[in-house]
């Protein structure tokens, strides 16, 4: 008889039962426990439009229309299928997908010509954001700020290459000099585009106030009272850094027009009180610490003077900060005004000028809103007839603080 080999019976998941050679044979294979093993740490599947709509028993559409257009479902649907999709790990359209089928990005891009910080900690930017959020809410979009910063001589390249990296459907410019390499960008992307407070009068859509005559009834408070020796503060004039006196020819070639216009509505008042001169300090960057050094410099080169008139309120703040610490009694030996209406400065009790920081930036966004729709619905064959430029003036208030008083 021949001699008998054992054979070992071995279950292994996911192949059942597998016969191998007995002692001294090649060791069984385990592809079947490593496949099993592949399978428990793969990542569960996500679901998907059609996965959801089997669910719940609906058509694709219905799931896609949860997402982009919910105005087309009730609540109690729309909510049912946010669950079921919660459930399944499903993570919405995807965004990419989404602006190629709908031609639209779903975002706005806010340039800000300021340092990034600036616009959370200055209130009227903080303001005006605030207004173009509320915009951004309306028409579904998200905000994107842009932050190019106050460098007089960026890189050629730069403006750009951070213009151009935006995915968005348009743009809101806050508040840049004409001459701005990151203006010139944008216009050249060629996307609906809104100019908000300054360059005025370049052929954008434009949301804003009338800052020369704006400004003209704070300074006549101080005239009113009684005051001919006036100092001057305002922030930067123009992309090239200027800290310090202002000279008629820099505020004649100004190209930040918003702080040149307020300038030149001093100077009306002034003249028409026969007032001749008046000392202007200019500093580029607008924070507490820099509003402070310009207070100081003005008041310590020029002592004999009253009242100080200043184009934000920021620097007000400042003046009176600075008043505060050398024991000068504001009103009572200087009086002061500011503009913007910012909180802290009525707080205390700044004559200023408020204007409509967060109507501006809500004006702004509705504005870039029609123009987007304008520009989906226009016939590429078919050149559209455009209408004038859109212009909005917004009014602004005096409002009468305790900063300002006849001089001693």
């Amino acid at each position: 008889m021949g001699t008998k080999k054992l054979v070992n019976i071995k279950l292994e998941p996911d192949t059942g039962i597998r016969a191998g050679p007995g002692e001294g044979a090649s060791t069984p294979k385990k592809e079947g426990l490593r496949a099993t093993l592949r399978r428990m740490n793969r990542p569960a599947r996500r679901g998907t439009l059609a996965s959801i709509a089997a669910e719940l028993g609906v058509s694709r559409t219905t799931v896609s229309n949860a997402y982009n257009r919910p105005d087309q479902l009730s609540p109690e649907l729309r909510d049912k299928i946010l669950h079921v999709a919660a459930k399944l790990g499903y993570p919405g359209p995807d965004p990419m997908a989404r602006s190629l089928r709908t031609r639209r990005a779903g975002a706005i891009g806010v340039l800000l010509t300021e340092e990034l910080p600036y616009a959370f900690e200055d209130q009227a930017s903080l303001e005006f954001v605030s207004g173009v959020s509320v915009s951004c809410g309306s028409m579904d979009a998200s905000m994107l700020l842009i932050p190019a910063g106050v460098d007089d001589n960026p890189s050629a390249d730069r403006p750009a290459q951070l213009v151009n990296q935006a995915s968005v459907d348009g743009f809101i410019v806050y508040s840049v000099a004409g001459d701005d390499p990151y203006l010139a960008a944008v216009r050249n992307r060629g996307l609906p585009t809104v100019v908000c407070d300054q360059p005025a009068g370049a052929g954008d859509p434009f949301v804003g106030i009338d800052d020369r005559e704006a400004i003209k009834p704070a300074i006549r408070t101080l005239v009113d009272a009684g005051h001919k020796r006036i100092g001057v503060l305002c922030i930067r004039l123009d992309r090239t850094p200027n800290n310090g006196p202002v000279s008629a020819e820099r505020i004649e070639g100004a190209h930040m027009h918003v702080q040149r216009s307020r300038l030149l509505g001093i100077l009306d008042v002034l003249e028409e009180a026969g007032i001749e001169q008046a000392p202007i300090v200019e500093r580029h960057i607008n924070n507490p610490q820099t509003a402070f050094d310009a207070a100081q410099e003005l008041l310590s080169t020029h002592p004999e003077l009253t009242a100080v008139a200043c184009t934000t309120d920021s620097q007000a703040l400042g003046v009176v900060r600075y008043a505060a610490e050398q024991g000068i009694d504001v009103p009572g030996q200087l009086s002061v005004t500011g503009f913007d209406g910012i909180p802290e400065a009525i707080d205390a009790h700044i004559t200023t000028v408020r204007q409509p920081s967060k109507d501006k930036g809500l004006e702004s966004g509705n504005m870039l809103a029609e123009l987007i729709e304008q520009r989906l619905n226009d016939n590429p064959a078919k050149p559209a007839q455009r209408a004038e430029t859109p212009t909005v003036l917004l009014e602004t208030e005096l409002i009468r603080g305790t900063s300002v008083a006849p001089p001693q």
